[in-house]
């Protein structure tokens, strides 16, 4: 087949759940109608690997990877399904026939896969070409895909593509996780005669009557949908296509840094230093309570101050930034925590991009994120029937938006398919949202923080992520990996 970015497309097929089932229908929830237009959720597992030649690809790699995916699907059977939405349904469902699976798409790639699978930058769209095209259309819309790459005696990779409307990232690395169970247990369990099983902790609960509305608030999502007058949305406010991503930029640059474990303990220390006295303190009337100085907030927090910085955004124009945060856990009655689809609930704050340049803009930034943190874990539901339209209503171009995606426990060093860890993984996502998190791959406690930016932009941030730890007297050794030869 043709070759395209050092890309040799070998094939693409469709993967069927290994067990014939009959036709499955699932209602959305409100959670998952709050995605119901978002573009794709995509990401890459780098996996090396020295006797990943073609032959052993196609002969151990391929197939196995192939087999087991098919015995995974029998457990996540709407993966295999599409959306749909009848003329005569109030709202979208998930419908899957036995004939129904998931595209797969085979291709070899000589890429340099070191540079691909390191934490150093590379160009933005030199990621494309390892994630696969979820196809959508106005009357129905595929839920996954998913691309394997060989890189010749280097290693393979696994690319993704999420339609978000089903499910959320804990879902999407439960579906992983359980995939690469599988196929690392499969040769011993194919020895016995046996069907590879799932922990309990991996095994999906699919029922999505669990999540309650009593309010209705899934058709005021479907109400605000078909109010929506950009981004071509209003031309046929049923149809399931996907709202295009944001461009990048051709200079876009996607890079990975690193925060230690001693390096989030000394930004704990620092922000505890500056909070302590009243005369440093900025005049917040909202925030009264001490500042939230979890992990994930003091490294998201750090991340998007250099980042405001970095794009030198005029200081009176409005920032839009915030997470997605599971709600498991947390509803009235709790959900299972092995619950399949969307669970998850939006917590952002709108402000100045001058409140996040001042000196103590960090500062800022912990403080600001305090309330939602404290709102998600008493009233998580609080506003979500207006939650859409409130931030829907930000036209693009009208306010700077970054977005965190993925936490710093997600577990996504954890998918091991048989070959090893990952060396590298990447939430290609990233170029849409500008911030990505996740577990550190060196150690317990520290985190990975995915950018991406302007390669101008990129040089200012960098400048600035190390300045500022070094200022702080911070010290940790993997804090960012642009090497000197870069282009930047």
């Amino acid at each position: 087949m043709a070759s395209t970015h050092n890309i040799k497309l070998l094939d693409i097929c469709t993967v069927t759940p290994s067990s014939v089932s009959p036709e499955l229908s699932q209602p959305l929830t409100f959670f998952d109608i709050y995605y119901l237009k978002f573009p794709p959720v995509k990401g890459i597992f780098f996996y090396e690997l020295a006797d990943s030649t073609p032959s052993f690809f196609n002969s151990v790699i391929l197939p196995r990877l192939k087999r087991t995916l098919s015995i995974t699907l029998s457990y996540f059977l709407p993966l295999a399904g599409n959306l749909t939405w009848p003329a005569d349904a109030a709202k979208p469902f998930i419908f899957c026939t036995p004939n129904d699976g998931v595209s797969l798409t085979v291709a070899e790639s000589n890429a340099d896969f070191d540079r691909l699978a390191s934490n150093q930058a590379h160009d933005a769209v030199e990621s494309h070409p390892y994630v696969p095209h979820l196809s959508t259309s106005d009357a129905a819309a595929s839920i996954l895909a998913l691309q394997i790459t060989l890189f010749p005696s280097k290693g393979f990779s696994i690319g993704y593509a999420i339609n978000h409307t089903v499910l959320d990232g804990k879902s999407t690395v439960m579906f992983l996780k359980a995939w690469a169970h599988i196929c690392k247990e499969y040769e011993e369990e194919e020895k016995s005669h046996n069907h590879p099983m799932l922990p309990p902790k991996l095994t999906p609960f699919i029922d999505r009557a669990v999540i309650q509305d009593p309010e209705g608030i899934d058709m005021e999502y479907i109400r605000t949908w078909s109010r929506i007058k950009w981004a071509g949305l209003d031309a046929n406010p049923r149809s399931l296509k996907l709202v295009s991503p944001a461009g990048v930029a051709g200079s876009a640059v996607h890079a990975t840094f690193h925060l230690s474990k001693e390096d989030i303990k000394k930004l704990r220390q620092w922000i505890e230093s500056q909070t302590s006295s009243v005369s440093k303190e900025k005049d917040m009337d909202h925030q009264t309570e001490p500042p939230h100085l979890s992990t994930f907030v003091l490294a998201y927090a750090y991340a998007l101050v250099c980042l405001v910085k970095a794009r030198g955004i005029e200081s009176e124009r409005k920032i839009l930034y915030g997470f997605s945060a599971d709600c498991r856990t947390r509803l009235v009655p709790p959900v299972p925590v092995n619950y399949f689809g969307n669970c998850v609930s939006a917590f952002g704050v709108f402000t100045e991009a001058k409140a996040l340049q001042e000196d103590d803009g960090f500062v800022y930034a912990v403080k600001s994120l305090t309330p939602l943190i404290e709102r998600l874990e008493k009233r998580v539901l609080e506003g979500a029937k207006e939650m859409l339209a409130k931030y829907m209503s930000v036209e693009p171009g009208t306010t700077d938006i970054v977005w965190v995606i993925g936490y710093d426990r997600l577990g996504v060093y954890e998918v091991d398919f048989g070959w090893g860890r990952p060396k590298k993984v990447e939430f290609t996502s990233t170029e849409s949202s500008g911030i990505s998190m996740m577990e550190s791959k060196y150690e317990a406690g520290g985190v990975e923080i995915g950018v991406v930016l302007k390669q101008k932009e990129m040089k200012i941030f960098n400048s600035l992520f190390i300045n500022s730890l070094e200022r702080r007297q911070l010290s940790g050794g993997h804090r960012f990996f642009l090497s000197r030869s870069s282009r930047m």
